[in-house]
């Protein structure tokens, strides 16, 4: 009976794709790329601290509780637009599903939700080439594994992301309206605010709409300024100078350097990072690049100067030309089709154009999605998880202490802790010692679990007998 069911489900799922193809390919292909990025929203891991302590922690402190607050909010060096958004996520998750995770796992639905119009703008910009280009670069977009891995991640890199290209669809039109311009700007505009090192690639995109059509440019800009008008409303809201958190952020990082703490790399560094991700396959992947920009040469344009802006910054990580590796890889969807259309144009080859092509994107994207630096993006985070999953079941916890254990590496204060106090002690404070006797020696302690790793056991008071500890990746 349960095999006859799930057999049914099968065909069910099946029919409704069939269905979706024969009304439109492109419902076919979102319905892929939501089954591919959905259930990615579930997995508990993440691909770098800022998604949860610069915009989900932020959020869940908007709505009255406790949490940590990271440097660069001490330096008010973020703005609250991308906190504010997340907050509705946040509040509605975690009364769908109390005790941290349904304030994890909503707002990944909803970004997860968002990168499909990177999909849907791929396809859109085929579409003007061929019905053929269409498909396939909406295809490519749906499965390639870094639109994938970075659908869920609350990061301002990908929302940006998925907010330019469909700016970048309206400001190209043959004859954009006044409302697609609007709507270009204030897209543009909110790319910015999420990531305001996007600001070269934003304005490429804006000059390039503009370069012959010069009444273009008030209403893009107006579509700008509504936006920014908002974030300023936001900022004083609480209780923030507008847009000084974007001064704030440049005086840290061009006058104290404080990005080089994170590390720095060459200018170099970014052409390495394409050979570490994308191996031997960014031999074709280049000369697909090369075959298919004629046809969105804005996009390129774009990506170019995204890359050659970052690799001026002396930290860098891969993340941040997130923008860069999508328009590049759609572009060259777009140039693989060409070369398809060529080998069909051979009678030798009719019928392994289309299979050869797509199939090589298949294969290609799943390879480098299991190898390299990947499985280790995959599963980072996963043992933080289960972590705070115990702890939150620890019934007997009164209290949490973190000493010397790096935050950036948890899940957050609420998930880890939820509404028992939360302390962070560091071996090099004097008075860290002190505190942990007291905290030993008292009939009421302030915590009695202390997280800390296994180097720091004969540091703490023998009343702290080591437990089961799991690594956090």
């Amino acid at each position: 009976m349960t095999m006859t069911n799930a057999a049914a489900g099968r065909s069910g799922t099946s029919d409704l794709m069939l269905a979706a193809a024969r009304t439109h390919p492109l419902a076919a292909i979102m319905l892929l790329a939501a089954a591919i990025r959905l259930p990615l929203a579930l997995w508990p891991n993440f691909h770098h601290p800022d998604e949860m302590f610069q915009y989900l922690e932020p959020a869940w402190r908007m709505l009255g509780h406790d949490g940590i607050v990271s440097w660069e909010w001490r330096e008010g060096m973020r703005s609250w637009l991308l906190p504010g958004m997340m907050a509705g996520p946040v509040v509605l998750g975690d009364w769908l599903v109390p005790g941290g995770m349904g304030a994890f796992i909503l707002p990944r639905l909803v970004v997860a939700m968002a990168s499909l119009s990177i999909v849907v703008s791929a396809w859109a910009f085929g579409a003007r080439v061929s019905r053929t280009h269409a498909v396939v670069a909406g295809f490519v977009a749906a499965i390639w594994f870094e639109f994938v891995y970075f659908a869920p991640h609350t990061l301002g890199e990908p929302l940006a992301t998925a907010v330019i290209l469909p700016a970048a669809l309206l400001l190209t039109r043959e004859a954009p309206s006044q409302r697609d311009l609007l709507g270009g700007g204030a897209l543009l505009a909110l790319a910015v605010l999420f990531r305001f090192q996007y600001a070269p690639a934003v304005a490429t995109l804006a000059i390039c709409a503009c370069w012959q059509h010069h009444s273009r440019i008030f209403p893009i800009m107006a579509g700008g300024v509504a936006i920014l008008v908002v974030s300023a409303a936001v900022d004083a809201a609480h209780g923030a100078v507008p847009f000084i958190w974007l001064v704030a952020n440049i005086r840290q990082n061009l006058l104290y350097d404080r990005a080089s703490e994170f590390g720095v790399m060459p200018a170099t560094a970014y052409i390495d990072c394409f050979w570490s991700m994308w191996s031997i396959a960014l031999v074709p992947l280049v000369f697909a690049v090369l075959r298919g920009w004629r046809h969105a040469p804005m996009l390129l344009w774009a990506a170019l100067v995204n890359v050659a802006f970052h690799s001026l910054i002396g930290h860098k990580e891969y993340r941040f030309i997130f923008l860069s590796v999508v328009l590049l890889v759609i572009i060259a969807a777009l140039g693989s089709v060409d070369w398809m259309l060529t080998l069909r144009s051979k009678p030798w080859c009719r019928r392994l154009a289309v299979p050869l092509i797509v199939g090589g994107w298949i294969g290609i994207s799943a390879v480098l999605a299991a190898t390299g630096s990947m499985p280790e993006y995959w599963l980072r985070g996963i043992g933080a998880a289960k972590l705070a999953s115990e702890l939150r079941a620890d019934s007997q916890m009164c209290g949490l202490a973190l000493y010397d254990a790096p935050y950036t590496l948890l899940t957050g204060k609420d998930r880890l802790a939820g509404n028992a106090p939360m302390f962070v002690l560091y071996s090099t404070d004097p008075l860290a010692a002190g505190h942990l006797a007291a905290t030993a020696s008292t009939a009421s302690p302030a915590f009695n679990r202390i997280l800390a790793h296994r180097s720091m056991e004969k540091a703490l008071p023998p009343q702290f007998h080591p437990a089961r500890m799991r690594e956090c990746r």
